[in-house]
């Protein structure tokens, strides 16, 4: 894998506009619980950051997947995980799916806004009695004439007080487990949709997380992404990609972090000298950086295969294990070692411990990744 000058011209942009357009705000953004995405992301739009691989006819830019690698590192250096979330659901977790198998008059309708950041998506499947189980949904859209009438609720949605659209995982026939599901383009404008709650959560505070509502709302039957009973699978393939973002932004939260820490350890004083020069201390944070290497090294070899067509679902699946317990460990190390000021709210610490601890949960949960990965590898009976 090869990153060539345009590729590191293209992280000092994303740095730039991280800097200048998130970090100032996130503090405030923290404090009400969402962020603008209406107001940001059309400034992300017109740098072409949410469209970095799709079709350039679209409005897309594209470009090679190790930009978007790129771009997922230096999102999560912005001193918050949820606006960087929220991003990863408008590019990567809401609009895969549509790019790859949505037809021409959908993308023109619902990809191409997205695009440019004047339309919010969101990704609508987790609902409250199937989060990582994907395959016990309930919600159903029923076909009558030329169009579908769905009911249901979703939990957890990413964006979704703020989303003028969702890609929406749904029951569209009898069959059950994985079979039967489609996914289905809903305008949140549409009449019987509705948004029951503003969730409050532990962590990722700056992104807004709904609980939503849908009685008798009607779409076009059009309005289907690629097959209908297509939409388990079409799914999957998107949560491949998600489980990528993931892992990829991981790496940029942990070096983003050990280097603050590094910084306030050599000039913080105790016993005489910084604390830096406690060499277990030192030790651990060597040790530490040396996991992120090999997570940013797999992630690379994820992303090159990915890039050559392969199937990447059992790397993407270690990436995004060891991804959440790496995180979590730094966060833990990192605010012990700031001692009872990381225990304040005042100090990035605290928010980067309460953020770290999603990683483990969201888009698959620690033990459906072992899961996977033990039936992938032949170790269940």
């Amino acid at each position: 894998m090869q990153f060539t000058a345009e590729h590191h011209a293209f992280r000092e942009l994303v740095r730039d506009v991280v800097e200048r357009e998130i970090a100032p705000h996130v503090d405030e953004w923290e404090r009400a619980g969402t962020f603008p995405a209406h107001e940001l992301f059309p400034k992300l739009g017109e740098l072409g950051l949410l469209g970095l691989e799709y079709d350039p006819a679209y409005g897309g830019q594209g470009a090679d997947h190790l930009f978007s690698v790129v771009l997922c590192e230096e999102l999560h250096r912005s001193g918050c995980a949820g606006v960087p979330m929220a991003i990863g659901v408008q590019t990567m977790m809401a609009t895969p799916s549509l790019h790859d198998f949505g037809s021409d008059d959908l993308k023109r309708r619902y990809l191409e806004p997205a695009i440019r950041g004047t339309a919010v998506c969101s990704i609508a499947v987790t609902e409250p009695g199937a989060g990582s189980d994907v395959a016990g949904l309930r919600t159903r859209a029923v076909q009558d004439g030329d169009d579908w009438v769905i009911n249901g609720s979703k939990l957890y949605i990413t964006n979704g007080t703020q989303a003028d659209w969702l890609c929406l995982l749904a029951r569209t026939s009898d069959e059950g487990g994985h079979r039967g599901m489609s996914q289905i383009i809903v305008p949140t404008d549409t009449p019987g949709f509705a948004v029951s709650r503003k969730l409050d959560k532990l962590g990722n505070r700056s992104s807004d997380t709904a609980e939503l509502y849908f009685e008798d709302v009607r779409v076009p039957l059009a309005n289907t992404i690629g097959t209908v009973g297509r939409g388990f699978q079409q799914q999957m393939s998107q949560f491949v990609v998600e489980r990528m973002f993931a892992a990829y932004g991981a790496v940029g939260s942990c070096r983003a972090a050990l280097e603050r820490t590094r910084e306030y350890l050599r000039q913080r004083q105790a016993f005489g000298r910084p604390l830096a020069a406690n060499q277990y201390v030192a030790f651990r944070l060597a040790e530490l950086s040396a996991q992120v290497d090999l997570l940013q090294s797999h992630n690379h070899v994820c992303a090159q295969s990915y890039v050559d067509g392969e199937d990447t679902t059992r790397a993407a699946t270690v990436a995004k294990l060891t991804a959440g317990r790496l995180l979590r460990e730094v966060a833990d190390t990192c605010l012990q070692f700031h001692g009872g000021m990381g225990y304040m709210e005042e100090t990035w610490t605290s928010r980067f411990f309460r953020d770290s601890r999603l990683a483990s949960i969201g888009g698959g949960a620690d033990e459906v990744m072992l899961q996977v990965l033990a039936r992938m590898d032949g170790f269940e009976a």
